[in-house]
């Protein structure tokens, strides 16, 4: 079953980075909050980052601050199409079905969790 992680990142102000397992490299997202099934949540694009971060903790390259891991976990993909990617997520703190709606100019994303 592909992986998920959630990181904390404090740079430049600290986020919540969502990175799904492709194969090759981390669909990732960058939030603003944590994810939970209290509200939705703005998920912005973000390019596709190595899969050393599924179980990576610390510095980042550069001088871009550090990452936790605030969850992680398997997940199913339940459905993709142009609009949503709809997901089943099993995490210490994610279990239950998350979606990404997509925008048509794929700059913004809302994510959103229910739990089960």
């Amino acid at each position: 079953m592909p992986r998920f992680v959630v990181l904390t990142h404090d740079h430049p102000v600290l986020h919540w980075d969502l990175m799904l397992d492709n194969g090759d490299a981390l669909r990732t997202w960058r939030l603003a909050r944590p994810p939970d099934a209290d509200e939705d949540v703005i998920a912005e694009p973000l390019a596709d980052h190595r899969r050393a971060y599924l179980d990576y903790e610390g510095p980042v390259s550069g001088g871009r601050g550090e990452v936790r891991r605030w969850d992680a976990g398997d997940f199913a993909l339940l459905e993709e199409n142009s609009d949503q990617i709809r997901l089943r997520l099993d995490g210490a703190k994610l279990k239950g079905v998350a979606t990404i709606e997509l925008s048509g100019d794929d700059a913004l994303a809302r994510f959103y969790f229910t739990t089960d």
